[in-house]
């Protein structure tokens, strides 16, 4: 068969497809990638046929942009306003290029004019979503970027959320204008909802996270399969370890390795220089991950010039790195939090927006975790977090336990098996 698997984000969007991807592959069908161009090079490297999606962002030319998306009071607004829903019908042009001879696509969560190509073309659809803030179910409420001392209230129950969430549905609906517009000119009804009640394919819908972040809840889409999580971190393509940092995690112990993901890093501000200050104040060894489209922080340097306690990279496999950690400080990105929750090592979230706050609140409540906001992230407060997580061995022994449950879901496995059923 012929898949085409579609997705519009960062890379912490792109490598649950691409576990897919390869996985299918490897059981002999034929597969399509479609996203933006900028995954081009990487997408060759495996081998796939590629579709390039718009709107064409770029990480290296629109850091700005970047920044903006990720504001935790208007980033999430400014993603759905003004980049996805104006570009709904360019999106959609791609798409169908993509889907020509295909017999099933498979969309990420923001791939709005999804259904309307499967409406157009019939073929069959799955849909995918990699965090349980993407259900918004006020059984079991996330904690939006807007107002993240919500995470405080969950006991109000669900009736109260319900009510937050459906004033949520009518904001969102005033932002709706450009997709009933698209779905007029293609002659489908405007009255259609992609973001929320609308988004689901009514054959199969992916829930592609672990149980310890998020149970099914009765109010879940059906029919929708939780897998657990499909990992991937670019090892079969461009990423590489780097061997000096071989070196440095064989040469000490567990050093703390502070990360903001391939989007969050685009806005870090100081968080690399405060956090290696942080390491420096609790005389611990560190990585700084700072990303493939970033400058390396200036670091004082500390230790041995042949030894030294800090060091900097801009990529490392998060699958080898964080085994090796003795914490984890990142953004609370999905993609980098089943990563963390996979090695079974405790973390500190400074999250920013989208799904983030809600990932870091699931991550505390399940003892993995303390969070900390990015207005009081410095060196003298990480160091101060990080020491008690450290001390503390609570948070081991439940990041050990968790990692138990990741390691059996086989969240890959288990999606490409009813991905094959559906094709039957």
């Amino acid at each position: 068969m012929k898949i085409v698997l579609s997705t519009f984000g960062s890379l912490g969007d792109l490598h649950p497809m691409l576990a897919l991807a390869i996985e299918l592959r490897t059981r002999g069908h034929e597969i399509a990638i479609n996203s933006l161009e900028v995954y081009r090079e990487k997408i060759d490297a495996l081998g796939f046929e590629f579709f390039p999606l718009r709107p064409n962002l770029n990480p290296e030319t629109d850091r700005e942009l970047a920044r903006e998306i990720m504001d935790a009071k208007s980033g999430t607004e400014k993603l759905l306003r003004e980049i996805l829903l104006p570009n709904v019908r360019p999106m959609y042009e791609d798409l169908m290029k993509a889907v020509e001879g295909a017999d099933v696509l498979i969309t990420g969560e923001v791939v709005y004019p999804a259904a309307s190509v499967a409406e157009k073309t019939g073929v069959k659809w799955i849909t995918t979503s990699l965090a349980p803030a993407s259900f918004l179910s006020p059984h079991d409420p996330f904690v939006p970027p807007t107002a993240q001392w919500l995470k405080h209230f969950r006991f109000l129950g669900a009736d109260v959320h319900g009510v937050i969430y459906s004033a949520i549905h009518c904001v969102v609906a005033g932002w709706l204008a450009p997709y009933r517009q698209f779905r007029r000119e293609i002659s489908l009804s405007e009255n259609h909802d992609p973001v929320f009640k609308d988004k689901y394919s009514k054959l199969l819908h992916l829930a592609m996270f672990s149980k310890v972040l998020g149970k099914p809840q009765p109010d879940w889409h059906r029919p929708t399969l939780q897998t657990g999580f499909c990992f991937y971190d670019g090892q079969d393509d461009l990423g590489t370890m780097p061997e000096d940092l071989q070196k440095f995690l064989d040469a000490g112990e567990p050093p703390i390795v502070f990360t903001l993901g391939s989007a969050a890093v685009m806005d870090a501000g100081n968080f690399f220089e405060e956090s290696a200050k942080a390491a420096k104040i609790l005389n611990a060894r560190a990585v700084l991950l700072y990303g493939v489209f970033s400058e390396p922080p200036q670091l004082t340097k500390t230790g041995d010039e042949n030894q030294p306690q800090i060091v900097a990279y801009d990529y490392a496999p998060y699958s080898q790195i964080f085994p090796r950690a003795a914490c984890v400080v990142h953004q609370g990105g999905v993609g980098t939090t089943a990563q963390v929750l996979r090695a079974g090592v405790p973390h500190l979230i400074m999250p920013y927006s989208h799904d983030q706050p809600d990932n870091a609140a699931r991550c505390e409540r399940i003892g993995v975790a303390q969070t900390i906001s990015r207005e009081k992230y410095s060196a003298q407060t990480a160091a101060n977090k990080l020491r008690e997580i450290l001390a503390d061995k609570n948070y081991k022994t439940n990041a050990i336990e968790a990692s138990k449950v990741v390691l059996t879901e086989h969240g890959t496995r288990m999606a490409c098996d009813a991905i094959e059923a559906v094709l039957k």
